[in-house]
Order: structure tokens, then sequence, then C-alpha cells
């Protein structure tokens, strides 16, 4: 079973993510912010993170997407941004974190459902 990490702050959001996937055959786990997200992705060793990019606290979704690219344990997990800008300058800078995708809130749950199957088929 594929493991995916969410990590989001704000709880309607994550709670909606959540249960987009408890269709799908996923081992489902939560962090409401990017520091508590960093650590879960240590210690449980997801196939994928679903990373919001606005979030407050020390770490924001870029650093955390950076810290886990950087990380020789974690680089081969595959990070997809969840954020409400979609500019191309936000795009690049997701891109220069080193994320594998990016989705522009509000996305629908297909879309989200594409992305994931997408991205961990390819792992």
């Amino acid at each position: 079973m594929k493991k995916i990490l969410i990590v989001e702050d704000q709880p309607d959001i994550r709670k909606l993510i959540r249960m987009t996937l408890e269709f799908e055959d996923y081992e489902i786990h939560e962090a409401a912010d990017g520091a508590f997200g960093l650590r879960m992705a240590s210690a449980v060793g997801p196939d994928l993170v679903l990373l919001d990019v606005m979030m407050p606290g020390e770490l924001d979704g870029l650093q955390v997407c950076q810290r886990i690219k950087s990380d020789p344990k974690l680089s081969g997990l595959k990070v997809v941004l969840l954020t409400a800008r979609g500019q191309a300058r936000d795009r690049e800078a997701g891109q220069q974190a080193g994320a594998d995708d990016y989705l522009v809130k509000p996305f629908s749950p297909l879309q989200l459902i594409e992305t994931i199957d997408r991205l961990v088929a390819a792992a």
C-alpha cells in the first residue's frame, strides 16, 4: 500500500484531500505545519507528499520541499505542491525547490487523483 503525507495548515482542506484519497488504496498521514511535516516525512517514509506552499510557522512548503529533496534519505520522495498561487514565477519557485508537480487551488478531486496516480506509478 502506498503512503501519502498531507502537509496542509487548513483542517478543512486536509479533510477534503483525505476524503478524496480514502476511496483509493493509500495509507494516509497528516501534518498541520511544515516543521511537523518534515519530521513526519522522515518518520513515515511516504511515497508522495502533498505539500501546501503557504503555511505559518518556521517552514513554508517551499522550504520543506527543498529540505526533502536535499536530504539523501528523502530525496526520492515525490512532492506535489498545493497552492493558490498559479503565476509563472510561483511555479518556477516550486520547480527550483525540487517539486515533482504543482496543483493550483482549487483543484478537482480528479486532478488530485490523476496527479498522484501518475507520480506514484512512476516511482
